[in-house]
């Protein structure tokens, strides 16, 4: 379920669900649900005085601690950009 942006919760948002980045990764997702999506960029590109990224893996991950952390990853991909890889995340989440 998306999560509704509130005064206590100051996260960035894309389609509904939060996106939390630090350095080359990103977490999309609310971890309060079954399932979030961990992305790493692995690759980037200049493109117009900026760094855009042109190759993306996404993991799909249970949240669920119990689980051995080898083993929370139901489904991977490899995208050549963010849009993209975020595209997939949200499609991920939401069926």
């Amino acid at each position: 379920m998306a999560q509704e942006k509130t005064a206590e919760n100051k996260f960035f948002t894309y389609k509904g669900f939060p996106l939390v980045r630090k350095d080359n990764e990103l977490y999309y997702g609310n971890m309060g649900d079954e399932f979030v999506v961990w992305l790493q960029i692995l690759e980037t590109a200049d493109v117009a005085d900026i760094k855009a990224a042109t190759k993306v893996a996404l993991y799909k991950m249970a949240t669920d601690e119990s689980i051995d952390v080898f083993d929370r990853v139901v489904k991977s991909a490899e995208k050549n950009s963010l849009y993209s890889a975020l595209d997939i995340a949200h499609a991920w989440l939401t069926v």
